[in-house]
């Protein structure tokens, strides 16, 4: 994600789809909302008795509440996830300006190409 941002603060705007800066939004606050989820599912978790183990009653049917409430979240990431890949492309593809582009240079003494 901070890559992502670092990249697309750096492209020319004409290289930036609209979406991208939406997307990146709703990425972070999934992944903030996910990130709070987990730590919920670990309290959960602590505070289930002992005897609670995977594959019991208890265990399960609060594993299955946490899964329900983070599917909405991981929908939204599977949605959205693709502009940070179209992001990092157009960063590769777009040339950099610290560099003059590549230009070609006959070797020294060769005024023809050479035939095969």
């Amino acid at each position: 994600m901070a890559t992502a941002e670092v990249q697309l603060g750096n492209l020319p705007a004409t290289a930036v789809q609209n979406r991208w800066v939406y997307q990146l939004g709703v990425l972070q606050t999934t992944l903030d909302r996910l990130d709070e989820l987990h730590e919920q599912w670990l309290e959960t978790r602590d505070s289930l008795p002992a005897n609670a183990k995977p594959g019991t009653p208890v265990f399960d049917d609060a594993l299955a509440e946490h899964h329900a409430e983070s599917w909405s979240y991981l929908d939204d990431w599977a949605c959205h996830s693709q502009a940070l890949r179209e992001i990092n492309s157009t960063a590769r593809d777009i040339p950099s300006p610290l560099a003059p582009p590549p230009t070609t240079v006959p070797a020294p003494g060769r005024r023809t190409p050479v035939r095969r």
